[in-house]
C-alpha cells in the first residue's frame, strides 16, 4: 500500500507543491528518504519514529520508503516531519488516508509528539488556497496561517490531538485571527538640532523612496536622523504588508502571526558577511536586503563594509531583487529597498576641523571615501553633508516642526504619486523608468536648459541623469507641481554632489 500527503518545499518566495509517498512492503526493516533531501529532512525519520513511540505506536517491522516527489526538487527545512508522519499513519491504518488529500500538511515534531513552529507557514498558507485545499500547521502559527484568506486550518498541537481532530471524535479550535501590530514609537525630528538641509533631503527621500547618503563628522546627528525616517514614512497597504510578512515568514521571524503595518528598518552591523547582507548560506535564507523590503537598510559607516560586500547590493539597488544561484538551485526574493547610508569625511572623521583634522588630510579623505566604489555612490540619489552643530545651537529650544507635519506633506507626495500608478505601475518616484519617466519627469524649457547645462559639466552618467530627474519629480510633487521646473531641477542637482575622490 502506498500513503500520499501534500507538502510544500520553499524556493524564495515560492511555495511549490511536494507529494509526500509513503510505502510499506515486506523485507527488512529499514526506514529511507529519498527524493534530493537535506540532512535536517533525513533527520525527520528520528524524529518521526520518538514522536510515534510516545504515542504508543511503533514503526512496522517492513522496509519502509518515503518518496519527496519531484524527486529533482531540492527538499530543505524540519516542515516535512509531519507530512511524512501522516503519511506512515495512513499507511499503518491510523487515520483515514483519502481525508488526508484535502490538506497539505507542513509542521516540525518534537520527540514527544508535539507539533512545533517551522518557517515559512504563511507561504503554505498561500498555496493551500491556491489549490483550494485546507493546511494542517503547528497550532503556534494558527494565526500567522488565517492571513491567507478563508483557508481552511487545522492547528495541531501535538499528533494525538490532530488524529482526534480528523477521527471527530475532538475537534481542534479554529486558530485565532492574527493580530495588526502597532508600530513602536521612534526618535521625533523635533529631537535633531540645526541640520535643516539634511532634514530637507530626508523628507525628499521619504517622499520618493529615493536613497540617501549622509557624510559629516561623528557625532553630527546622521544615525539620529536616519532612525527618524520611519516615523515620516507612509504605512504599508495591506497587499504590501502580506508582502514584507511574506518574507519574514520564510526568514521564520513571524512570530505569533502578528503582521505589522509599519515599514521594516534594518541596520546591519559593518561586518556583516555578504550572505548576511543579500541572502543564501548552506541553507539559502533571506538577507538584510531583503528583509528590509519596502522600507529602509541603513548603513551606518559605509566605507567600513568589505567593498565586496557594498557591490553586492548594485544588482537589488537597481532591480528590486536577489538572485541567489546555486549548483541545485536558482533562489529570487524581493529587495525593494530604500538605502540610507551615513559615513564620516575620513577615517578621523574631523576633515573640516583644522584644529582636529589629521596630518594627512586632504589625501586621508579620498583614500578612505574611495572605499565605496563610484558604481555604488552612482546608485545614492541624494548626497548630504551634514554640518556639525555647534553648542549654540543645542541651547536652543526643539523646531517648532517635527515628524507629524514632515509625515503629512510626504503622505501628500505619496498620494500624488500613487494616482499616477496605474499608469507608470510605479508605487513611488524612485521606481519611474522608461515612458513614464519621459511623462512625468521630463522639465519645462528652463529646467531642461540647466538639466543639459549640468549634465555636461558634472559629466552624469545615464544612472545620474536618471536618477536626478526622479528626485526632481519628488521635489515638484513635494511643492505641489504639475510639471518640473528649473527650481526643481536646481535642488536637485544640488544632492547629486559627488564626495571628492582622488
Amino acid at each position: 500500500m502506498v500513503a500520499l500527503v501534500r507538502t510544500v518545499a520553499y524556493l524564495g518566495l515560492e511555495a511549490r507543491a511536494v507529494e509526500v509517498q509513503c510505502s510499506v512492503a515486506p523485507g527488512l526493516p529499514k526506514f529511507n528518504i529519498v527524493g534530493l533531501a537535506d540532512k535536517a529532512v533525513g533527520e525527520s525519520k528520528e524524529r518521526v519514529r520518538a514522536a510515534l513511540s510516545s504515542m504508543g505506536l511503533a514503526l512496522p517491522p517492513k522496509r519502509i520508503t518515503i518518496n519527496l516527489s519531484p524527486a529533482d526538487l531540492p527538499k530543505e527545512g524540519s516542515h516535512y516531519d509531519l507530512p511524512v508522519a501522516l503519511a506512515l499513519l495512513a499507511v499503518m491504518g491510523v487515520t483515514d488516508a483519502e481525508q488526508l488529500a484535502d490538506f497539505v500538511a507542513v509542521g516540525e515534531l518534537a520527540l514527544d509528539g508535539r507539533v512545533v513552529p517551522s518557517p515559512g507557514v504563511l507561504l503554505a498558507a498561500l498555496h493551500a488556497s491556491q489549490q483550494e485545499s485546507g493546511l494542517i500547521c503547528p497550532a503556534a502559527q494558527g494565526s500567522e496561517a488565517r492571513w491567507a484568506s478563508d483557508v481552511p486550518i487545522v492547528a495541531a498541537p501535538d499528533l494525538i490531538g490532530l488524529l482526534n481532530h480528523l477521527k471527530g471524535t475532538r475537534r481542534l479550535p479554529d486558530p485565532p485571527p492574527g493580530e495588526v501590530e502597532a508600530a513602536a514609537p521612534g526618535p521625533d525630528l523635533r529631537q535633531v538640532k540645526g541640520q535643516e538641509t539634511a532634514k530637507r533631503a530626508l523628507e525628499i527621500a521619504a517622499a520618493g523612496g529615493h536613497n540617501l547618503l549622509m557624510i559629516g563628522p561623528p557625532g553630527a546627528g546622521k544615525s539620529l536622523l536616519a532612525s527618524c525616517l520611519p516615523g515620516i514614512l507612509p504605512d504599508l497597504s495591506s497587499a504590501e504588508a502580506l508582502e514584507v510578512s511574506m518574507v519574514q515568514s520564510v526568514a521564520g521571524t513571524l512570530e505569533g502571526g502578528r503582521i505589522s503595518r509599519a515599514r521594516p528598518f534594518r541596520a546591519p552591523h559593518h561586518s556583516a558577511s555578504m550572505a548576511a547582507l543579500t541572502g543564501g548560506g548552506l541553507k539559502v535564507r533571506p538577507g538584510e536586503v531583503s528583509l528590509a523590503h519596502l522600507g529602509v537598510l541603513f548603513l551606518d559607516e559605509l566605507p567600513e563594509f568589505q567593498r565586496v560586500v557594498l557591490d553586492s547590493l548594485r544588482q537589488p539597488l537597481e532591480t528590486g531583487r536577489v538572485d541567489v544561484a546555486r549548483a541545485n538551485a536558482h533562489v529570487s526574493y524581493p529587495a525593494r529597498v530604500q538605502l540610507i547610508a551615513a559615513m564620516n569625511p575620513c577615517r578621523c572623521g574631523h576633515l573640516g576641523d583644522p584644529a582636529l583634522a589629521c596630518s594627512r588630510a586632504p589625501r586621508c579623505a579620498a583614500d578612505y571615501q574611495n572605499k565605496v566604489s563610484g558604481p555604488m555612490l552612482d546608485r545614492i540619489d541624494l548626497h548630504v553633508e551634514v554640518e556639525p552643530v555647534s553648542a549654540v545651537d543645542l541651547a536652543l529650544p526643539p523646531p517648532a516642526e517635527g515628524s507629524a507635519e514632515v509625515a503629512a506633506r510626504v503622505a501628500h507626495a505619496r498620494a500624488i504619486q500613487t494616482a499616477r500608478a496605474d499608469e507608470t505601475g510605479a508605487r513611488t518616484n524612485a521606481e519611474l523608468d522608461g515612458d513614464p519617466l519621459e511623462r512625468f519627469a521630463t522639465p519645462d524649457e528652463a529646467g531642461r536648459a540647466l538639466l543639459m547645462q549640468a549634465a555636461e559639466a558634472m559629466r552624469l552618467s545615464a544612472r545620474g541623469y536618471t536618477r536626478m530627474l526622479r528626485v526632481a519629480r519628488t521635489i515638484a510633487d513635494l511643492a505641489g507641481a504639475e510639471q518640473v521646473g528649473r527650481i526643481h531641477v536646481a535642488e536637485a542637482l544640488g544632492y547629486r554632489r559627488q564626495p571628492p575622490r582622488a
